[in-house]
């Protein structure tokens, strides 16, 4: 029987000691070579014997040899490495942390109330900032676009209205009287109306509750 050419890496591979692109290659190998595949169990028990501990890739190895030549996805997972498996569950596991620890670092969300006699046929309009607590009194207030040849009424509230203004851009400043009145633990909220070149009612916006913090 000729020695196979790929014998000569088994022991390296063991060791760790292949670069990726041979590694890669010995991996896709020996799953369809029974000797090296033979060889490689056996050497790898001689080597865990050795380090005085269990050979995890012979039990495995074991385990998948009647796969060995089984095709599609069984023959994908076939040519797994122990090394492959590892990483594997390694990044599952951090994966999983990361998706059950992101969301507690996320802001409230915005909370916006519509009521009944404010909906209005033809879609709404999407406030921009500030839709959540802020440290000061914002200097603007800044709502999606609707278009050309719209007018919006601005409407700001405490417990009542306290200020409204129109402005023919999605954006507004915040007169210096008006912002000296959001002082700190003071709650507020504010909405957008939009109108026709003809005065008409086109969209509304819910309002948007904020509440000055610094």
């Amino acid at each position: 029987m000729n020695k196979c050419s790929y014998e000569g890496w088994i022991d390296e591979y063991l060791l760790n000691r292949l670069d990726d692109s041979r590694r890669k290659e010995f991996e896709e190998h020996y799953f369809n070579c029974p000797a090296c595949f033979d060889m490689l169990v056996e050497r790898d028990e001689i080597i865990g014997a050795l380090k005085g501990a269990p050979s995890a890739f012979a039990s495995e190895a074991r385990r998948a040899a009647p796969n060995r030549k089984t095709t599609g996805p069984g023959r994908v997972f076939a040519w797994l490495s122990p090394r492959q498996w590892a990483l594997a569950g390694t990044a599952a596991l951090l994966l999983a942390v990361v998706l059950a620890v992101i969301p507690r670092f996320r802001g409230p969300a915005p909370q916006f109330v519509m009521t009944g006699e404010e909906t209005v046929r033809g879609g709404s309009l999407a406030l921009i900032f500030p839709v959540a607590d802020l440290g000061a009194a914002p200097a603007e207030f800044r709502w999606k676009s609707l278009g050309e040849n719209v007018e919006y009424l601005v409407s700001i509230y405490e417990e009542g209205l306290i200020w409204k203004a129109s402005s023919k851009e999605p954006r507004i400043v915040l007169p210096e009287d008006v912002r000296a009145r959001m002082t700190a633990g003071r709650a507020f909220s504010w909405q957008v109306k939009a109108f026709s070149a003809e005065g008409t009612l086109i969209a509304v916006s819910g309002r948007a509750r904020f509440a000055i913090t610094g």
